[in-house]
């Protein structure tokens, strides 16, 4: 990516040395921080922060189940669902058969058309979003994404999350049904709502936002898809610092929508991905969670195994 910078050289000759003077005036970027790559994983890595998911967090996880109630996250797939830009879902029963055999078996199929890894409950895999032509672990797009799929950071290199899962509901804290479309979740929202509720983040952890901002999901996907609530960039960072492996929310992008700096095209995304390995995944539902206050849960999400994807569909579990 391109950083917005606007530069002023000037040419001072001393003694035959041309010497370069440059003055910068910029706006926060994330490529103006040096190395973020290679990874801490190696340079050949392809994980990111799923490595984070060990044997030990994943018994972690399992010492959360007390009562054995499963509640689903995922959205159900459906036409009509608020889609981003261009994207587009389509299933069709393409025939019914004639019964066949003494026990008369019928059968049906389906046929889908869209892009499976980028609707409705989506998973943002590493290969999604980067810095420019520079994605995680520093790998040029030039060299891995190809027609039929990318040759590194495909989505079948990922695994399984099976880790602590924390939901920190920021529309309660604020007290309202919901936040408002271009809200921004500051740093001290987070702390002070984790505070609330009296949950902290570990290393390795899932963590979920509740801005309630779901309630507009197949009621009104005109204002679900033009704007949203979600983490800035000081929230962002702060996540990063706590090293989780995920975040998710109840919104689209998870991130502010439109971002304050009107000149930024999402940075958090930015951030997580390329810069640091984390991944995302967007419009889940959280509602049942919160009106059970279960703030922390073992977390269960296995992304489809689709060769060079950048994403997958699905239906995570939180379960207490």
């Amino acid at each position: 990516m391109t950083s917005r910078h606007t530069q002023r050289i000037k040419r001072v000759v001393l003694t035959g040395t041309v010497i370069l003077l440059m003055a910068l005036t910029t706006t926060w970027t994330i490529t103006q921080e040096s190395k973020w790559y290679p990874s801490e994983w190696g340079p050949d890595d392809q994980r990111g922060a799923a490595n984070r998911i060990t044997p030990a967090k994943v018994l972690e996880a399992v010492s959360l189940i007390k009562k054995g109630k499963i509640y689903q996250l995922g959205r159900v797939y459906e036409a009509g669902m608020p889609l981003v830009g261009t994207r587009h879902y389509s299933l069709m029963i393409p025939h019914t058969t004639d019964p066949s055999g003494e026990n008369q078996l019928t059968s049906h199929d389906e046929i889908f058309s869209g892009q499976i890894g980028q609707v409705g409950t989506q998973f943002d895999g590493l290969g999604h979003v980067g810095i420019g032509d520079l994605y995680y672990n520093g790998f040029n797009r030039h060299d891995f994404a190809k027609p039929g799929g990318l040759i590194k950071l495909g989505v079948e290199n990922v695994g399984v999350f099976f880790t602590r899962g924390v939901l920190i509901d920021i529309a309660s804290y604020k007290g309202v049904e919901h936040l408002e479309g271009g809200y921004e979740i500051t740093l001290a929202d987070l702390k002070g709502a984790l505070e609330r509720q009296g949950t902290e983040i570990k290393p390795g952890d899932f963590v979920l936002f509740h801005t309630g901002w779901g309630k507009y999901w197949m009621t009104d996907n005109e204002r679900y898809g033009t704007t949203e609530p979600g983490i800035g960039m000081e929230a962002g960072e702060y996540l990063v610092d706590q090293k989780i492996v995920m975040a998710g929310a109840d919104t689209w992008a998870i991130e502010v929508v439109p971002n304050p700096d009107k000149s930024m095209s999402f940075p958090v995304h930015q951030l997580f991905l390329p810069k640091n390995g984390i991944y995302n995944l967007e419009n889940l539902i959280t509602e049942d969670l919160v009106r059970d206050k279960v703030y922390e849960f073992a977390f269960v999400f296995s992304p489809l195994r689709l060769k060079g994807a950048t994403g997958s569909p699905g239906n995570p579990i939180a379960i207490r």
